[in-house]
C-alpha cells in the first residue's frame, strides 16, 4: 500500500473506530492486521499524521485522536479520505487563501515570465472553449489561480496554496455547476490577467480581492444555512 493512500485510509479509519468518549482508537498492532502492513509501517504513518496534529500517541495509554490542533495540510487528508470539515475552520481557510492569492497577484506582476503569461492564455482559452460548450471550469478554475502563485517563483508559495485546492477537489465542481457563475469567474479572471500583463500590482491585488469576495460570500452563505438537519456541515470542502 502506498504511503499517501495509507495515510488517508488510516485517518479516516483511525475517525471511524475511535471511542467516541476519549477519542482512544485501536492498537498500532490492530491497525497493522487491519492493513496488512507491517507495524512499522503504521508507526511511520502516524508519526506523519501527528506531526500534522491529528493523533497524539501517550506512553503506556495508546493512540488519541485529537483535530482541535489539526494543520491545514490535514485538512486536506481529510478532504481526501472523505472526512467531514468543520465548516467554520473552511471558512477561515477561505480567508487564510484569499490574503496569500492577493499577495500572489502583486508578487506576479513583478515576477511573472513569459512562460507563466502563456499558460495563463492558455488556460483562458480552455476556459473559452468550456464555457461554449456548457461545462463546469472547476480545473481551470483552480489551474489559473495556482499559475498565478507560480509566477512569484517561490516554490514554497505555490505548495502551501496548492493544499487550498486539494481540499476543493470535490466542491469545485458544485461552486461552478451554476453558468453564470462560470461566466462571472471567468471574465474576471481575464481582468486579472490583463493587470498582471500590464505589471500593474495594485490593480491585481484589488482585482484579486474582488474575485474572491465571490467564493468567500458563498461560504458565509452555506455556514449560515448549517442548522442541526443541515448536511452541509458535514460534506464540506473548500471551494
Amino acid at each position: 500500500m502506498k504511503e499517501n493512500t495509507l495515510l488517508a485510509e488510516l485517518a479516516a479509519y483511525l475517525f471511524s473506530n475511535c471511542d467516541s468518549a476519549t477519542g482512544r482508537t485501536p492498537s498500532e498492532r490492530e491497525l497493522a492486521e487491519h492493513f496488512c502492513v507491517s507495524r512499522g509501517q503504521i508507526r511511520e504513518a502516524l508519526a506523519i499524521l501527528e506531526a500534522m496534529r491529528i493523533v497524539e500517541r501517550r506512553a503506556k495509554s495508546g493512540i488519541y485522536v485529537d483535530t482541535s490542533q489539526a494543520s491545514v495540510e490535514a485538512m486536506a487528508l481529510f478532504a481526501r479520505a472523505g472526512l467531514p470539515l468543520d465548516p467554520v475552520q473552511i471558512y477561515e481557510t477561505v480567508e487564510l487563501r484569499k490574503i496569500h492569492e492577493i499577495k500572489a497577484a502583486e508578487l506576479a506582476c513583478a515576477r511573472a515570465t513569459e512562460e507563466n503569461y502563456e499558460r495563463l492564455r492558455e488556460i483562458l482559452k480552455e476556459s473559452e472553449e468550456r464555457l461554449a460548450a456548457g461545462e463546469d471550469l472547476a480545473r481551470q478554475d483552480r489551474d489559473f489561480h495556482l499559475e498565478i502563485v507560480r509566477a512569484t517563483q517561490n516554490s514554497v508559495f505555490y505548495r502551501v496554496c496548492s493544499v487550498y485546492y486539494v481540499m476543493g477537489e470535490r466542491r469545485l465542481p458544485v461552486y461552478f455547476n451554476d453558468p453564470e457563475r462560470g461566466r462571472r469567474s471567468h471574465a474576471e479572471h481575464i481582468q486579472i490577467y490583463e493587470a498582471l500583463l500590464r505589471r500593474d500590482g495594485n490593480l491585481a491585488q484589488a482585482l484579486m480581492s474582488a474575485h474572491l469576495q465571490g467564493a468567500e460570500s458563498y461560504w458565509k452563505g452555506l455556514i449560515h444555512s448549517t442548522g442541526p438537519e443541515s448536511n452541509v456541515g458535514r460534506a464540506m470542502e473548500i471551494t
